[in-house]
Formats: structure tokens, sequence, C-alpha cells
């Protein structure tokens, strides 16, 4: 299901995603398949972090989420996850997906407002089982977002 080549898929003329040439598919997860985006400054490759839709339904994906990001730390505070997630509308809605899941850890308060800005509904705040603590970095509890994509 690969669309897209290594100039960027989506873009919002400061931010680019170009789909990463990694495998998203992990059956231990439940992760059917998905796309990994990396961020970079438009226009270059000064790489700024990544976004990944994660398709499937399981145990795992219900810890770890359909919508997965990590921001380098010298660009945070600029929204880029947020502005990602909404470059990711388009795929999403091609694929027929209208709502996903996006977990973060109860700590992670940054995270936490991205799903906020986005629009998600917090739909609660669940312990993660020791079977699944190593995919979700160790993390004991998560916070489930869901987005509903209109």
């Amino acid at each position: 299901m690969r669309l897209f080549s290594k100039r960027a898929a989506f873009t919002d003329g400061e931010l680019d995603l170009v789909l990463s040439g990694e495998d998203v598919r992990d059956w231990f997860c439940g992760i059917e398949d998905g796309f990994t985006f990396l961020m970079y400054k438009a226009g270059t490759r000064k790489y700024m972090g990544y976004v990944s839709l994660r398709i499937g339904e399981s145990g795992g994906l219900y810890y770890l989420g359909h919508i997965g990001y990590r921001v380098e730390e010298e660009y945070r505070g600029n929204h880029l996850a947020e502005r990602a997630c909404r470059l990711m509308v388009p795929l999403m809605k091609k694929l027929g997906i209208y709502s996903v899941v996006i977990t973060t850890n109860v700590e992670n308060i940054p995270s936490r407002r991205t799903a906020e800005r986005l629009g998600c509904v917090l739909e609660s705040i669940v312990p993660v089982p020791e079977l699944f603590q190593g995919v979700c970095a160790g993390a004991t509890h998560k916070c489930r977002y869901i987005w509903r994509i209109s």
C-alpha cells in the first residue's frame, strides 16, 4: 500500500512530511499496515521528528494508539505534532479512517495538549498491562484520546 515517493507527501509550506522507508507492520502489536512520515523543515532535509499512522485493531494498539509522534527537542513548542497529524487527514479519509486513538503518557503534558488541540476527547486513563509496557516505552498508564476525523 505504498503511495508516495521520497518527495514530500504532505506539506503546509513550512513542514514537509516525507514517507519513511521503514515498515510499520508489527504483528505482536496488531499493526496490520501503516505509514511513518519524517518531519522536515519545508524544502530541506532538516529532520524535526516523525509521525506514524498505524492501521489495525488489537490489544497492543489499544495502548499504543493509531497515531504516534515525536518531535526533536530543539523543535518542540511549535505545534509540529499537531500540524503533522492534520496533514495526514486527507490520507486517513482516503483510507476510510474517520476515528483514531492517540495515546499519551499521563505525565507528558505537551503531548496531551497536542491531542486536545486536535479536538480529541479523553476517553480514559488506563493501566498498561505488563505484556504491553515494552512497546509503550515502559509506561504503566496511558491516556486514551479519541480523534474523530470530520
